[in-house]
């Protein structure tokens, strides 16, 4: 399992840029960055990045906001400047954005992202793309010339994931347990596929105070259509109940039960002060050391 972490809580470009810095320092697999709702844009920063693990990657980029021609070409040119290494995850977001803040009908995500994807993933094995659909009509190719990423889907439900499985190399998850991973996502995974788990985590001493404030703080995550009926499916009461809260040893711990889950690519969202931050991504990096 590679373990890596993510630019999640960095209020600037020159954060991200010393976060990738730090997992790399601290001989850590991967780094991540996420499209969040009025925040950096997740390709440009990773444009950017100086020193970073061997694989960098989106969890996600929004599908709605973008023409998959502009993400293929954005992706491909990433993957050439950097010379690999380009992990790209894609994902319909959530209608509170999509269609709330920038007015775009989220009436079919399911097929918007199947479209999304066949003219994607054409695109960056270098075809010629003709397409017209509900969503996309296209008449074109690329010609940037790289190596095509790994392209992987946001997926928790069970079309979703049967979609990443027809048409995407693996699926990008979060707010999920070992068990979730286990029955829900790896039996509708292909064998070979990538699963990502992104991983709140709170290093504390007082793990039920962390959830209570995780639980209150993150309340509208429970209340998304596509989380609240996966943290239904399997009798959770909200994105509280899949955070690891604990010292060094429960970190530990769980990255090692999302292992033995099937999980390819842990993703750990280290919360908490930056002391705390430190310390996590410490436990981290002897896992890695161990793995190897």
């Amino acid at each position: 399992m590679r373990i890596g972490t993510s630019s999640v809580g960095a209020g600037s470009p020159a954060e991200v840029i010393a976060a990738a810095s730090d997992a790399a320092q601290r001989g850590l697999d991967s780094f991540w960055t996420n499209q969040i709702p009025g925040g950096w844009d997740p390709l440009t920063l990773l444009a950017v990045l100086g020193e970073r693990p061997a694989e960098i990657g989106t969890a996600i980029v929004a599908t709605y906001p973008r023409h998959p021609v502009t993400t293929a070409t954005e992706a491909l040119t990433l993957q050439a400047a950097r010379s690999g290494g380009l992990v790209l995850g894609i994902g319909p977001s959530h209608a509170w954005y999509v269609q709330d803040q920038l007015g775009f009908p989220y009436t079919s995500p399911l097929r918007h992202t199947r479209e999304y994807l066949t003219v994607l993933r054409a695109l960056l094995h270098g075809e010629h793309v003709q397409h017209a659909g509900e969503f996309f009509t296209v008449d074109t190719r690329l010609d940037v010339t790289a190596p095509p990423p790994p392209l992987l889907m946001s997926a928790l439900g069970p079309r979703m994931l049967d979609l990443a499985r027809e048409l995407a190399d693996g699926v990008v998850t979060t707010w999920v347990t070992p068990k979730m991973i286990t029955e829900q996502v790896v039996p509708r995974t292909a064998d070979g596929a990538r699963v990502v788990a992104g991983l709140p985590t709170v290093l504390t001493t007082d793990p039920d105070g962390a959830r209570e404030a995780i639980a209150r703080d993150f309340a509208p995550v429970g209340q998304m259509p596509a989380y609240r009926a996966s943290f239904e499916r399997s009798g959770l009461s909200g994105p509280a109940d899949t955070v690891v809260a604990g010292d060094e040893e429960a970190i530990a711990e769980a990255v090692t039960r999302f292992r033995d889950a099937g999980v390819t690519d842990l993703v750990v969202l280290p919360l908490g002060s930056a002391e705390d931050r430190a310390r996590t991504l410490d436990v981290l990096r002897a896992s890695v050391t161990a793995a190897r």
